[in-house]
């Protein structure tokens, strides 16, 4: 029972892809970036001082509340990478399904 309005070009289907071939470059930087706002922090022997002290607060404290601005950077960093690349590889589509209707 197909009727006209079940195969209507402008309806998508399961066979057409929703994204076109990924780069590795902004992946492999964003998990470098991802890996560093985790594992530094995590090496508490580099931190585990009381000297250079800030305002009277000891190194161990201020450098780990450094580190909530760095890490938010760094997510926001990579969400943007991510971003960037996903409408990138969206457009790729775009673009090919449109010149396969202009024919």
């Amino acid at each position: 029972m197909s009727s006209p309005e079940m195969s209507s070009p402008d309806m998508p289907t399961h066979d057409m892809p929703t994204r076109g071939p990924a780069r590795p470059g902004p992946y492999a930087i964003t998990g470098i970036l991802l890996t560093i706002a985790v594992v530094v922090p995590l090496f508490v022997p580099a931190y585990s001082v009381a000297d250079p002290s800030l305002a009277g607060m000891p190194f161990f404290y201020w450098y780990q509340m450094a580190w909530i601005p760095i890490t938010s950077a760094l997510v926001g960093i990579s969400f943007w990478l991510v971003s960037k690349e996903d409408r990138r590889r969206r457009e790729a589509v775009r673009d090919t399904t449109d010149a396969g209707e202009e024919r």
